[in-house]
């Protein structure tokens, strides 16, 4: 616990970028740490969370049924890389990350291998290309990750002849470094790796074909939803939604119907991100998914492809037993605009739970149809003030010239 205490506090001011007195200190402290801790203490140090594919997340969509102008689509990619902060300048803070580069400690070799490739150090390539050739398994996965940080396009063949590494973490990491490349010429390797016996290689390498985001990637991708691992099934529907290509929708319909709940999710979530009209047949049948998270994905990826052709399910979600779906279905509605949808969406105006009422609302008013002048000045009776504002807003909307 002290250890834990002394590293939170030198953490709370120290960067890559710090003196070569204190960079040595902070390492000696993560020598001698629980692994748990040093890792949680070398994210802080390099400003980055999320950024390994196994904390790959799929987002849950929340619109915000408030009165306000039609705002743009919010871009709903999950983007694992984070932006680089300040780069060491301290040439003594490099040395002292250079001399445990081969610790005994897999969490501090990882960590140097980080901080010195996201600086660029000087000799940064030539080191870590040596560390890759390392007779010790630990010594080549070093390698692979600090080539992954440095970014440098002379590293793809020898990233690429490290996924036939014999250990598994190796290939993993050089997986990932491929995708930190996001090298076209990295897909033909990457893609024999979704053949590789370990699921964590696999979904590696899944995620570094959905961060190349080539459609050169969507046929091996498609064959991968049929891994007998769910968790790699899963990471093969991001990925397709990260290439954003419409033949991957045929594929992403059927893995709607995929026994485990997040794959058939995640899949929802990719064919809103593609916004080919083709799959709305198939979310239109997700939205009677046995799992409420399917559903309310699947409504949220019919309003993020604004087709008409999607309305009749929708307005049937208006009257589901869930507030939740009910809600996004409304949000759906209100992304499409067709005139079609005032009905049901001015009965949702009388809804038992406000944040639905408030929803239908803002619909109404994106869909500005006279139509809704009745039902919206109603609303303006309503038992929440957040319901009355949204409608009076949704009001102003409409066309014609009448003052609410």
């Amino acid at each position: 616990m002290n250890t834990l205490l002394i590293l939170l506090t030198m953490l709370a001011s120290l960067r890559p970028s710090a003196d070569s007195v204190a960079t040595a200190r902070m390492l000696g402290l993560l020598k001698a740490s629980d692994p748990a801790v040093c890792e949680l203490a070398a994210r802080s140090v390099l400003n980055r969370w999320g950024d390994d594919a196994d904390e790959m997340a799929v987002p849950m969509p929340t619109p915000q049924p408030m009165p306000m102008p039609r705002a743009a689509a919010a871009e709903a990619r999950m983007s694992i890389r984070e932006s680089r902060e300040s780069e060491p300048q301290d040439s003594g803070a490099w040395a002292a990350y250079r001399a445990v580069l081969r610790d005994s400690s897999r969490c501090v070799r990882r960590l140097a291998a980080r901080a010195l490739g996201s600086a660029a150090a000087p000799g940064s390539y030539e080191l870590f290309l040596a560390l890759l050739h390392e007779t010790s398994p630990g010594l080549r996965e070093t390698g692979a990750v600090g080539l992954g940080e440095l970014e440098d396009s002379r590293a793809l063949r020898p990233l690429a002849a490290a996924l036939r590494d014999d250990d598994p973490l190796v290939r993993q990491a050089a997986a990932k470094a491929l995708g930190d490349l996001e090298a076209a010429a990295a897909i033909e390797p990457l893609a024999a790796a979704l053949r590789d016996p370990v699921m964590a290689v696999r979904r590696t390498a899944i995620w570094a074909l959905g961060q190349i985001q080539s459609p050169l990637s969507v046929e091996p991708l498609a064959q991968t939803l049929h891994d007998q691992d769910p968790g790699v099934r899963r990471m093969a529907a991001w990925g397709l939604g990260q290439i954003d290509h419409a033949p991957a929708t045929t594929p992403l319909a059927g893995a709607l119907r995929d026994p485990n709940v997040e794959v058939r999710r995640t899949a929802a979530w990719a064919l809103g991100e593609i916004e080919n009209p083709d799959g709305v047949s198939a979310l239109g049948g997700a939205l009677h998914d046995r799992a409420l998270g399917v559903q309310v994905m699947a409504a949220w990826a019919l309003g993020q492809i604004e087709n008409a052709a999607a309305v009749p399910s929708l307005t049937g979600a208006l009257t589901d037993s869930s507030a939740e779906l009910r809600r996004m279905a409304a949000w759906a509605l209100g992304e499409i605009q067709n005139p079609s949808a005032v009905t049901p969406l001015a009965g949702a105006l009388r809804d038992r739970d406000e944040d639905v009422r408030g929803m239908a609302a803002w619909a109404l008013g994106e869909i500005q149809s006279p139509k809704a002048r009745p039902a919206l000045l109603a609303a303006m009776n309503d038992s929440s003030p957040e319901v009355r504002a949204t409608a009076k807003w949704a009001l102003h909307q409409l066309d014609d010239e009448e003052d609410p």
